[in-house]
């Protein structure tokens, strides 16, 4: 069995997520094919997927939204992108499908979430499972002018799956079919604890925060850090390197490696990284974001399940990080963890149904 991955380029959550799924599928079913079809860094999902196998098809499938930063959309520049995908993707299918072909093994297809798997699907009469907590006809319908137009195109795609593995901290979804509510798609930990502490000579989990904003990353210099001297921060910040109570992540290890040893973690509004958060119980300080419709989707999904507090933009720059204020308790209590596995179940039921 090939399982064929059609993953989004948008941003690192979404090959963290797959790869969450992935990993437990594996556990299964050790002797199938993993295919990862993306425009994700193979340095980053190499970081993902740790020793298990897996091969790379180096597609672009989506655009999502094109962002001017971390936490920054912009919309002209996505409409130029979204019309140069589609003059591009019929190629790109027809050399899929070929090439899948050739393979001359049962295929399963995962799409998260680029609706342009459908018609590659289609163009090999594969079936078709989608995964995520939103679609792009919904991140598009609400930005006006054109958008609403490829909205109903990536509708009318998504509609044209076989099921949806339905994640937490979702959006609408009403595309019609079969569908599993899941919880916290999170990956095991592969770093001792401990021994990452002392590597980076990190003090008691109170004092431990964490600070990441993506694949983007976002710059706020060593000035903001210096306000808490009392504290240790683990970065992805190259440009806070210089801070005596900092530390860069190492290459090649995950976030998720720290979160056992954060009591915080100062992000942007992210399904990935809520889930690895509050899997790990660590309080979330929320940067809030404009221009993305899932942004505000994830701040409510936050108060109501994980332990936070919310920021503006001008207080993150300014350090007023509010790191000794208690964190807001959830309002609706927590999510299920086993989302992972509960979704490799049952991929690999449809896997199996229609081999």
């Amino acid at each position: 069995m090939l399982i064929y991955a059609a993953i989004s380029g948008h941003g690192y959550g979404h090959g963290s997520r797959s790869g969450a799924i992935l990993l437990a599928l594996a556990q299964r079913q050790p002797s199938w094919r993993l295919v990862l079809s993306t425009s994700l860094p193979e340095s980053f999902l190499r970081t993902v997927f740790g020793g298990v196998p897996f091969e790379r098809r180096p597609c672009a499938w989506d655009v999502g939204v094109v962002q001017a930063d971390a936490l920054g959309a912009d919309p002209a520049a996505t409409l130029l992108a979204l019309d140069d995908l589609e003059r591009r993707l019929p190629e790109q299918i027809a050399a899929e499908a070929r090439w899948l072909k050739a393979q001359g093994v049962p295929v399963l297809l995962l799409g998260d979430v680029p609706p342009a798997a459908a018609r590659l699907a289609e163009a090999g009469g594969w079936p078709l499972i989608w995964v995520g907590n939103f679609g792009w006809d919904a991140i598009y319908a609400p930005m006006g002018g054109p958008f609403p137009a490829w909205a109903e195109r990536c509708y009318q795609l998504y509609r044209r799956g076989q099921g949806l593995i339905h994640a937490p901290f979702s959006m609408a979804m009403p595309w019609g079919l079969p569908e599993l509510r899941i919880g916290l798609t999170v990956a095991p930990l592969r770093e001792r604890a401990e021994a990452l502490r002392q590597r980076l000579d990190l003090p008691e989990r109170a004092r431990c925060v964490l600070v990441s904003f993506g694949g983007l990353g976002f710059q706020l210099g060593e000035e903001p850090f210096h306000r808490w001297p009392d504290h240790v921060f683990v970065s992805t910040d190259p440009s806070a390197a210089g801070a005596a109570n900092v530390r860069l992540l190492p290459q090649g290890l995950r976030l998720l490696e720290f979160m056992p040893l954060v009591e915080r973690l100062i992000t942007k509004p992210g399904y990935s990284s809520f889930c690895e958060a509050l899997a790990h119980d660590v309080g979330i300080h929320l940067v809030h974001r404009e221009g993305f419709a899932e942004a505000p989707v994830l701040e409510e999904g936050l108060r109501g399940h994980g332990r936070h507090r919310l920021l503006s933009q001008q207080q993150l720059r300014e350090g007023d990080w509010q790191l000794d204020q208690p964190l807001h308790p959830a309002s609706a209590g927590p999510l299920a963890r086993d989302g992972a596995e509960t979704a490799a179940c049952w991929l690999e039921q449809q896997a199996l149904a229609n081999s």
